[in-house]
C-alpha cells in the first residue's frame, strides 16, 4: 500500500507545471467490525477503504479536494489528473491566502507499526460472546490497519501504519442502567479482558440494588480513567491552540493571565509517539515525538498549527488546523488501582460522564451528566448505585485545590469513532481522587 502511494505521488509529479507545488494525503484502512447486541454477533463484516487529499498551490494561492481511490493504478492515475486539472482551473479566480504555510524542506519518514493482531478474530469473538453469556452484553469491536501518507512534489515522502483493536462495550441491566467499558490495544490479552469482564460484571450485579438519589451539594469523588478522559477531553476545544490563546478565547485563560495553576501532580503531553496518530500534518510538518502542555500544573507550550504559526511569526510544532490534541496522555500518580475505594472512603465513584460543556468558559467551569455505572460508596465500600446527577464544577478545583492524587495504572482508550473512518486519537488516562466535586441536581 506505501509503495502504491508513493507510485501515485510520482505520477502526481509529472503532472505539476511552471511554479505549481502539491501536497498531498494519503488515508486507509483495513478493518474488520463486529456488532454485539444481547450477547449475539448481529453484524460482521470487513471495511477497506482510500482516501487522496490533494492541494495544489501556486504562490500563494491554493486550492484542494479529496477523492476515493480504488487500488486500480491505471484509474486512479486517471482520476488524479481530472482532479489536478479541476483545481488549475479555480486557481487564478481565488485571493492570495496571507496565511498559507507548508513544508518545503524535504523530511521524509517511515514508521510501520507491528502487527500484533491474530489473523483470525474468531477467538477474540468467542470470548466476548463467553463473557456475555447469561448477560445483556452490546457492543462495537474494531481491529485492523490504519494507514497515513504525505506526499509532496517537492521529494518529500511519509509513511505512518498502526495496527490496534478496541472493544467498546456495556453490560445492560435495565432502563437507563448499565456499566459501560473499553479494552483498546495493539495485543489482546485474555487475562486484562477477563479482569476487565470481572469487574463490570460486580458493578452490575450491584446496579440490580434499588438506586439511591443523594442532595445537591459537594462530595468526595473518584473519576475513572474515562470519566476523567471526558473532562479533560473537553479541553481540546479551545484549551491548547496558539490561536485561541493569541484571540483570548482559551479556556485556560486563567493560567495564562493570573498565574492560576493546577495540583503539581497534573502534567499533561501531547504524545504522538505512543499514540495510534501519524507523526506528521496535512502540510507536511513533522510531529515532535512529545509536547509538554501542561507542566506540573503550570502551562508550558500551546500547540501550533502552520497557519497560526505564519500568522503570529513562531515556528509550528505540527499540529493540525485544529490545533487540538490527538495522543493526549495524563502523568499517572502513585494510588494503587486496588486502593481506590478504600481511599475514597465515603462519596461518589463515577465510571463514565455524559453531555458535557462549559458553563463558564472564560473559568474553565464544566457541566454535565453522570452516566451508566455511579455508585455511592461508604466506609470504603460500594454499597449502592445512584441516579443520574448533574454537576458544574471548575477544573482549577477539580484539578487543584481539591485534587488528592492520580492513580499509579493508566487505561489506554481509543476512541471509538467511525465516522468516514476509524479515529486515531487516544488517551492514557488515570483514575483521579477528589475530595470535593459540585452535584447542582
Amino acid at each position: 500500500m506505501q509503495e502504491y502511494f508513493y507510485q501515485l505521488a510520482d505520477h502526481l509529479t509529472g503532472l505539476i507545471r511552471g511554479s505549481e507545488v502539491y501536497t498531498c494525503s494519503f488515508s486507509a484502512e483495513d478493518s474488520d467490525f463486529v456488532r454485539f447486541n444481547r450477547s449475539a454477533v448481529r453484524q460482521a463484516g470487513t471495511v477497506t477503504q482510500r482516501y487522496l487529499s490533494l492541494s495544489l498551490i501556486d504562490g500563494m494561492r491554493h486550492s484542494g479536494a479529496s477523492i476515493t481511490i480504488s487500488g486500480d493504478f491505471a484509474l486512479d492515475c486517471a482520476q488524479a489528473a481530472r482532479l489536478v486539472s479541476g483545481l488549475r482551473e479555480k486557481l487564478p479566480y481565488l485571493p492570495d491566502d496571507p496565511h498559507l504555510l507548508y513544508a518545503t524542506e524535504v523530511r521524509s519518514t517511515e514508521h510501520h507499526g507491528k502487527n500484533q493482531l491474530p489473523e483470525d478474530s474468531g477467538a477474540i469473538v468467542t470470548a466476548i460472546l463467553d463473557a456475555g453469556r447469561g448477560r445483556d452484553l452490546v457492543g462495537l469491536y474494531a481491529a485492523g490497519g490504519i494507514h497515513n501518507g504525505f506526499a509532496n512534489s517537492l521529494g518529500q515522502r511519509n509513511w505512518f501504519s498502526s495496527y490496534s483493536y478496541n472493544f467498546d462495550w456495556s453490560f445492560y441491566h435495565q432502563t437507563d442502567k448499565a456499566v459501560k467499558e473499553s479494552y483498546a490495544g495493539f495485543v489482546w490479552n485474555p487475562r486484562e479482558f477477563t479482569h476487565k469482564v470481572e469487574t463490570a460484571a460486580a458493578e452490575l450485579a450491584v446496579l440490580a440494588q434499588p438506586p439511591r438519589t443523594i442532595e445537591p451539594g459537594r462530595y468526595r469523588v473518584y473519576l475513572a480513567p474515562a470519566a476523567l478522559d471526558d473532562l479533560i477531553g473537553l479541553l481540546n476545544w479551545g484549551g491548547y491552540g496558539l490561536k485561541d490563546h493569541r484571540t483570548k478565547q482559551t479556556t485556560l485563560l486563567k493560567m495564562i493571565e493570573n498565574g492560576v495553576r493546577l495540583h503539581p501532580s497534573v502534567s499533561i503531553y501531547e504524545n504522538t509517539n505512543d499514540g495510534v496518530a501519524a507523526n506528521f500534518q496535512s502540510a507536511g510538518f513533522i510531529k515532535p515525538d512529545r509536547v509538554t502542555l501542561i507542566d506540573k500544573g503550570t502551562f508550558r507550550d500551546c500547540l501550533v498549527s502552520p497557519r497560526s504559526a505564519k500568522e503570529y511569526g513562531v515556528v509550528t510544532n505540527g499540529a493540525d488546523d485544529g490545533e487540538m490534541p490527538e495522543s493526549i496522555e495524563v502523568a499517572a500518580g502513585d494510588i494503587p488501582m486496588e486502593d481506590v475505594v478504600r481511599r475514597l472512603d465515603t462519596g461518589v465513584y463515577i465510571n463514565n460522564l455524559w453531555y458535557l460543556n462549559y458553563s463558564d468558559r472564560s473559568a474553565c467551569r464544566i457541566t454535565g451528566m453522570t452516566r451508566f455505572a455511579t455508585f455511592w460508596v461508604e466506609n470504603g465500600r460500594i454499597v449502592a448505585p445512584l441516579n443520574v446527577m448533574r454537576f458544574d464544577e471548575t477544573l482549577y478545583r477539580a484539578l487543584g485545590e481539591n485534587l488528592l492524587g492520580f492513580t499509579a495504572e493508566r487505561d489506554l482508550l481509543l476512541d471509538a469513532g467511525t465516522y468516514g473512518g476509524r479515529s486515531t486519537s487516544s488517551s492514557r488516562m488515570p483514575g483521579a481522587l477528589v475530595k470535593e466535586f459540585t452535584f447542582t441536581l
